[in-house]
């Protein structure tokens, strides 16, 4: 099923995101839904308070970049209970993001290139492993929302004024996008 994706102004994408344990109720069904709704707005990541659950669940789907990355053929994962616990910060990247949240949004966001992450996937096996490269930034553009923040609140100075304008017309509705969403009324 594809479900609404919720949009700047929302208080679900200001929360932080709970841990939630197998017993969540139709854990599966909801996962599923989340990629045909990833899939149906052409994105690569979606996490549960774009859909608004206050919950640590993340999809990420790379593998429709593998034409240019090919590093990425097959790589279509989910994310529960996700945390990011170090950040390598020895090297940094400045590179265009956008967010179905913040649809017709593209601003230019400097990020770490190495994290390190601690989830469980689907079947709640425990993973504590190092990232890097694009899927690195993809992480931490999608955990972000776990915690409540998206991608404009690593935006300074300048820059940050310079979309004021941007911002107040998603948060009153005015943007147009090919997907279903839901707004603040």
């Amino acid at each position: 099923m594809i479900l609404p994706i919720y949009t700047l102004g929302q208080p679900v994408l200001r929360k932080m995101a709970e841990d939630i344990t197998p017993e969540y109720p139709n854990l599966k069904e909801l996962i599923q839904n989340m990629y045909d709704t990833l899939d149906r707005s052409e994105g690569i990541g979606l996490a549960a308070p774009q859909i608004g659950l206050a919950i640590r669940l993340v999809v990420i789907n790379l593998d429709i970049l593998s034409e240019d990355m090919p590093e990425y053929k097959g790589y279509i994962h989910t994310f529960i209970n996700a945390h990011i616990v170090e950040y390598d910060d020895t090297e940094k990247d400045v590179s265009e993001e956008g967010c179905l949240s913040l649809p017709g949004l593209h601003e230019k966001v400097t990020r770490p290139t190495r994290i390190r992450v601690q989830y469980m996937d689907e079947n709640f096996v425990e993973h504590d492993e190092w990232v890097g490269g694009y899927l690195a930034r993809v992480m931490q553009h999608e955990f972000d929302h776990l915690d409540g923040k998206v991608f404009t609140d690593h935006i300074m100075g300048i820059r940050k004024q310079m979309i004021k304008g941007k911002l107040n017309s998603l948060l009153k509705g005015n943007f147009s996008c090919n997907y279903k969403v839901k707004v603040r009324k």
